[in-house]
């Protein structure tokens, strides 16, 4: 018992460091608020100007490196059996925790969260006007100047979330920042209580799921850290899924429903549900369907038109799901396609880059189309496999759709985290959880063009994959063994 404390209490330890360290250097490189009591006038002043910022930005990514070593090395000991799934609670909680006190780091979209609920709540709508209608500069001015005319792209139900979260925090962007971290703990919550259950059903190890799906850097650093709406929608998302897996299928498509009355991308997984459903009666293959079907359009209307009302808002939001689309970056699949096409044909001849985005978006539409399709088929005997299926489908959405950003890989995650992973898989998982940070300042400004920077995120994210397989590949402990 006492090696087995010793074996994940040093991981734990490094990582909670690394976590702190995020939290000091996040006062000076983060997304702060604009007239933060702290940090404007404040005895932190210093931190976000000269030599100060730069100290913090080195406090940030040292933080983060120290915080991924201890997630990869507890990792190690996870697929070795060393350590169950305690230990790996703790360290997520501990690595967490100080995040939920730090500013927003990697991103400025609370701010957009907050913008949108101030919006709301002075009784326009979210949907068709941006953040400059409001009449108080301190939710304008925090906004990145790209969103400042953009309408919500988010359900109901955030919507709803977000008016509740202004009306009690008013205009002080700090307390809203808080509270909008703690909301979202209730995703969190939901994710950690689906996990045993979706690993029961989808055959894979319960301490792996939550080293990856709740421990790891996209979820501590991106859907906390952040903080994003993600967290919520995949809580939601996860807990609907155990539910219909567990045959309490109206419960369940309700829990999912909320999802998408958070954010969209969660309906990608229903039509994987009725399956489920459908292969849990005893009439043939269509009739199972046609009455799955039927009791799930009538508990998602039903659940969806409720939060609708509640929220005081329509169905506007529908026409601003691709408002992302905006962002031209090459994590998405087809926009890297266009991009690397325009270099070698277009740009030598000075034409736009524009023309050849374009193209390749429309290509990756219509293959992503065939994939949800052809998953969804395939998905049709029900059980486990609709479910594994589903989670291929929320991979393909996030990768294929003309933007992706880092936090949008939990959408999947959040299913495929349960079923059983080999080594080498989880070690692909890890690189590309590890460079997920890369593509955004700790203040939120997009990255992925700054080759000097990204270039050796890849090859250090690279050498954080091969680490999980194949320990200490640089020789940095004494044994060699992690």
């Amino acid at each position: 018992m006492t090696l087995g404390v010793r074996t994940w209490r040093g991981p734990l330890v490094v990582g909670t460091v690394g976590s702190v360290l995020m939290l000091a250097g996040a006062f000076g490189a983060g997304a702060m608020a604009v007239g933060d009591p702290l940090t404007a006038e404040g005895p932190l002043s210093w931190l976000r100007y000269g030599h100060g910022k730069l100290l913090a930005s080195l406090a940030v990514y040292l933080g983060y490196a120290l915080l991924v070593f201890g997630w990869i090395r507890l990792g190690r000991q996870v697929i070795a059996g060393q350590v169950g799934t305690r230990p790996v609670l703790l360290a997520s909680a501990c690595w967490t925790v100080p995040l939920l006190a730090a500013p927003a780091l990697f991103t400025r979209d609370v701010f957009s969260y907050l913008a949108q609920g101030a919006i709301a709540l002075a009784g326009h709508d979210p949907f068709t006007v941006g953040p400059t209608v409001l009449a108080d500069p301190e939710f304008i001015e925090n906004v990145h100047p790209f969103w400042h005319n953009t309408p919500a792209p988010y359900g109901p139900l955030f919507i709803l979330l977000a008016k509740g979260t202004v009306a009690v925090t008013g205009t002080s962007i700090t307390a809203g920042l808080l509270v909008t971290k703690l909301v979202n703990l209730v995703g969190l919550a939901l994710l950690l209580w689906a996990l045993p259950r979706l690993v029961r059903h989808l055959g894979g190890s319960l301490p792996v799921a939550v080293w990856l799906a709740v421990a790891g850097p996209l979820t501590v650093v991106h859907l906390v850290g952040g903080p994003h709406n993600d967290l919520l929608m995949i809580g939601f998302l996860a807990a609907g899924t155990a539910l219909v897996l567990d045959r309490r299928h109206a419960t369940g498509i309700a829990l999912v429903t909320l999802g998408v009355a958070v954010k969209a991308s969660a309906a990608v997984a229903l039509p994987f549900l009725v399956w489920v459903w459908a292969g849990h009666l005893s009439s043939t293959l269509w009739r199972n369907f046609a009455r799955a079907c039927a009791g799930a359009v009538a508990v998602f209307a039903a659940v969806f038109a409720a939060v609708t009302v509640a929220a005081g808002v329509d169905l506007g939001w529908v026409t601003m799901v691709n408002a992302s689309s905006r962002l031209v970056n090459w994590l998405s699949l087809p926009t890297a396609a266009g991009q690397l096409v325009h270099l070698v044909a277009g740009a030598p001849f000075g034409v736009s880059r524009d023309l050849f985005v374009t193209i390749t978006r429309a290509l990756g539409t219509a293959l992503l189309v065939y994939v949800l399709v052809r998953q969804w088929w395939l998905a049709r005997g029900g059980g486990p496999d609709a479910v594994r299926r589903a989670a291929i489908a929320l991979f393909a959405v996030a990768l294929l759709s003309p933007t992706m950003l880092p936090w949008y890989l939990t959408w999947g995650l959040c299913l495929a985290a349960a079923v059983a992973w080999k080594p080498r898989q989880l070690a692909v998982a890890v690189g590309v959880s590890v460079f997920m940070v890369a593509p955004y300042s700790p203040e939120g400004e997009q990255l992925t063009d700054v080759w000097l920077l990204m270039a050796p995120a890849i090859l250090l994210s690279a050498l954080a994959a091969v680490s999980l397989v194949r320990p200490d590949p640089l020789r940095l402990s004494d044994n060699g063994s992690g």
